[in-house]
């Protein structure tokens, strides 16, 4: 204490105020956090304690002071919704009673500074809202004059939980209140019409605070036919241009966070080559969009096609018509029958427009891979006809037609919340699980229903499908409470307990609701009308947790659901942050990390590492200056011993394939899809190929979102005192050398199974036998070139899909 008093005490002068003495003494704590993550939250009670100086005592009060709020120009512009203050007027005590302000002492620093710069309810500028005045504030938002279940709801998000999603935070309470994360659509028609008819919905959900997922399969390509000018399009690369800009200009929410659009196409569209290019940061800045996202919507066949070296054709929509709106076998049929017919654009080999794909994703961590006969076939809407693309973040799965603009509403559950800590004996309570599940499940169908639907089709497609977002985050969090290595086979079974529970308990709940507010319009014809659920999609029988889905399924048969779909485990990056958790259902991507608020940026260390090293007295000075040397990692610190080094492995030491096995552990019970990121510190042909590949044959949805490498220095050194460490440590270089040595034998990132199980069998064996031909001895999916002799050779990289 001494020290933040001595740093106080330097910042004082005449007149200052106790608030800026407040905000001193909070920021001196949070950059003391790296020395115990107490120090955070004593940074946020001193924080979270100025704010109640500055703000009202009552959430009534509160909530008439947005209500009479006024503009710049004495103008009415009301904060708050007319029904939701009259219910709180109505009901002010009552309501007070249910608010515990203590609870805003809970937070740690970082959470707090992220609910003030972007979730607490301003006037002019000035913060009038507390934390637990915006939880009672979605609450009631969400469920008006159903107090009853609005203080259930505010009691779980307050106690931690779980939490409802950004724009949700944001506008529930709101004179509009658009509460739906995500919005999924596709070109109105390939016409100036219908291009700027669907630009206009776009700026018109960003604004709302919106994500967007827009397909352009449909689109024309460059050089293509105009009838009605007698002339030629420029494609779709000038289009996205305008939608880039659309999305720098029309941000969501009136400046709370950039406007967000994801692009999606088809890989035979005949300028995906350009398309890959927009992201890039070098070549002609006209046929560059940097600011949106891209994506591809993979069928089958191409993949195929890569594995076994073949021919691809591009085309135009325009020309070869059908496409977008077939999966599988069909749009298997129409593909070759134009291929046979002649219509194709320009033939190529598979393997160029898959070097072309690496290279993008290497350089740029895009496009996001998801899987478009995966996707169908494993939907519980393809009875509405074929789904064009995902969304912003890979997570959502829903049909779009020219009609209907797919929502989403999301809300995800913190799962360390759930871990019983009983001296060594911890345990993860399934059955707290599988309540709040229901809840939320029971949430998000009141925030279709009151939700604030930017264009009429949003409103009719979710009215019909009424399809919900499930996620999580704290997965990390939770395994290390559990003392779980995300490697062990340990994990595996505790993830795929966890989907299970969560998608058997909104499975019930919509039911349950079904049975009291009817089943969603477009129910019959669905595979959950068939009695199939999402398992049954993959082929797979639950037995890990004793549900009874017979019962369940014959149940819902009968009633139907009130819901098309449910879980969708999505990034969280904003209200795992405000919760203290890891995000989603990721790694931690280092032990020591920084948080950028705008008081400045701040290094932090993982608590949990910190509170099992305090126990066994390791929590050193040597300890810390190791942890900063080595990046965050303790895999070459010697006093921390085995198993705490397996538990607390980075993103980066923990092998790519058990993150995609997590994945495939609990997609059964996944009936959207998953934000699933790959770590690769240094990608490359090889270890992109296999890594998709493997992701393929296994019958993901999304292979992959975002590509992360790791950066070349990492900020966090200026810190540390060399000298210091090497005098207090000893010679950590030759502890280095040899785990590093350790590690290249063990290497994280090996695909030891081999994910390319439709090769021809002759083609195996010319591998095995054929001795003058060193090309055909290697995985055909190597990169190979021939050298200045006119001889082919391989890349340096070894394939981690089948070792060659």
């Amino acid at each position: 204490m001494d020290l933040i008093i001595q740093k106080v005490v330097k910042g004082m002068y005449q007149g200052v105020h106790t608030t800026t003495l407040d905000e001193l003494s909070a920021e001196t704590c949070a950059y003391m956090n790296i020395i115990h993550p107490h120090y955070s939250l004593l940074a946020a009670r001193i924080a979270v304690s100025n704010l109640h100086k500055e703000t009202k005592e009552t959430f009534v009060e509160t909530i008439q002071d947005l209500y009479n709020y006024k503009d710049n120009q004495n103008r009415k512009a009301s904060l708050i919704a007319d029904d939701v203050y009259q219910i709180v007027i109505e009901n002010a005590d009552l309501i007070q009673q249910q608010i515990n302000y203590e609870r805003d002492y809970t937070y740690d620093f970082f959470g707090f500074k992220t609910l003030e710069r972007s979730y607490l309810l301003k006037i002019h500028g000035k913060i009038v809202e507390r934390p637990q005045t915006m939880l009672m504030r979605v609450s009631i938002g969400i469920h008006k004059r159903d107090l009853q279940s609005a203080f259930r709801t505010y009691n779980l998000m307050s106690e931690k939980w779980f939490t409802h999603a950004t724009p949700t935070l944001f506008n529930a309470g709101s004179p509009n209140p658009q509460m739906s994360s995500c919005f999924l659509l596709t070109m109105q028609s390939d016409s100036i019409e219908g291009i700027y008819d669907t630009l206009k919905q776009c700026a018109l959900i960003s604004k709302s605070a919106g994500g967007i997922g827009v397909s352009v399969h449909n689109i024309r390509s460059q050089d293509s036919y105009i009838r009605g000018t007698n002339g030629h399009s420029n494609g779709i690369i000038p289009m996205l241009k305008v939608f880039n800009d659309t999305a720098r200009y029309v941000d969501q929410g009136g400046g709370k966070r950039k406007g967000s659009f994801a692009i999606y196409l088809e890989p035979w569209h005949a300028d995906v080559f350009d398309f890959l290019q927009l992201k890039k940061n070098h070549g002609k800045e006209e046929q560059r969009a940097r600011d949106l996202f891209y994506a591809l919507w993979i069928p089958d066949i191409f993949m195929r096609r890569v594995i076994a070296d073949e021919h691809w054709t591009l085309m135009c929509p325009n020309e070869c018509l059908g496409l977008p709106d077939v999966w599988g076998e069909e749009f298997e049929k129409l593909y070759e029958k134009y291929e046979r017919e002649g219509k194709g654009r320009k033939r190529i080999k598979a393997r160029e427009l898959w070097q072309d794909i690496i290279d993008s994703q290497i350089e740029t961590g895009t496009p996001y891979m998801l899987y478009k006969d995966a996707c169908n076939r494993k939907s519980n809407q393809q009875n509405l006809g074929t789904i064009r693309s995902s969304n912003l973040c890979t997570e959502i799965i829903e049909y779009t037609s020219p009609d209907e603009i797919a929502v989403c509403n999301l809300a995800s559950i913190s799962l360390q919340k759930f871990v019983v800590e009983d001296n060594e004996n911890s345990y993860f309570e399934y059955n707290k699980l599988y309540e709040i599940s229901k809840i939320v499940t029971f949430n998000l169908n009141r925030v279709i229903d009151e939700n604030y639907y930017p264009v009429p089709q949003a409103r009719l497609s979710n009215m019909k499908h009424r399809p919900i977002g499930i996620g999580v985050q704290g997965l990390a969090d939770a395994f290390m409470k559990l003392k779980v290595s995300f490697e062990s086979e340990k994990a595996l079974e505790i993830n795929e307990k966890i989907f299970e529970t969560i998608y058997y308990g909104a499975c019930e709940a919509s039911m349950e609701l079904a049975i009291k507010d009817g089943c969603y319009a477009s129910f019959v014809g669905s595979p959950a009308s068939q009695g199939k659920l999402q398992f049954d999609l993959w082929n797979y029988k639950p037995h890990k947790c004793g549900y009874d889905w017979d019962s369940l399924k014959s149940k819902i048969q009968k009633y139907g659901m009130r819901n098309s779909l449910l879980i969708a485990p999505m990034p969280t990056a904003s209200t795992s942050q405000i919760l203290g958790n890891c995000e989603s259902f990721e790694p931690y991507t280092s032990n020591l990390y920084t948080r950028r608020v705008l008081a400045g940026e701040f290094v932090c260390v993982n608590p949990h590492l910190v509170q099992d090293l305090i126990k066994i007295n390791q929590w050193t000075p040597s300890v810390k200056n190791q942890l900063l040397a080595y990046n965050g990692s303790v895999q070459q610190i010697q006093e921390i011993p085995e198993s705490l080094k397996d538990i607390y492995k980075t993103v980066w030491e923990v092998s790519q394939k058990a993150i995609i096995n997590l994945a495939l552990s609990r997609s059964p019970f996944i009936d959207q899809s998953q934000s699933l990121n790959i770590h690769i510190s240094e990608p490359s042909y090889s270890k992109m190929t296999s890594m998709h590949f493997y992701a393929w044959e296994k019958g993901l949805k999304t292979g992959m979102y975002y590509l992360r490498s790791r950066p070349a220095a990492d900020p966090i050194k200026f810190t540390l005192d060399v000298e210091s460490l090497l005098k207090n440590a000893g010679d950590i270089q030759v502890q280095k050398n040899n785990k590093q040595k350790e590690l290249d034998e063990n290497n994280p990132e090996k695909f030891s199974e081999d994910p390319i199980k439709k090769l021809k069998i002759d083609e195996k064996e010319n591998i095995q036998l054929n001795t003058q031909q060193p090309e055909d001895q290697v995985c055909p999916l190597r990169k190979k070139k021939k050298n200045s002799k006119g001889k082919w050779e391989y890349d340096d990289e070894e394939c981690f899909a089948c070792g060659s």
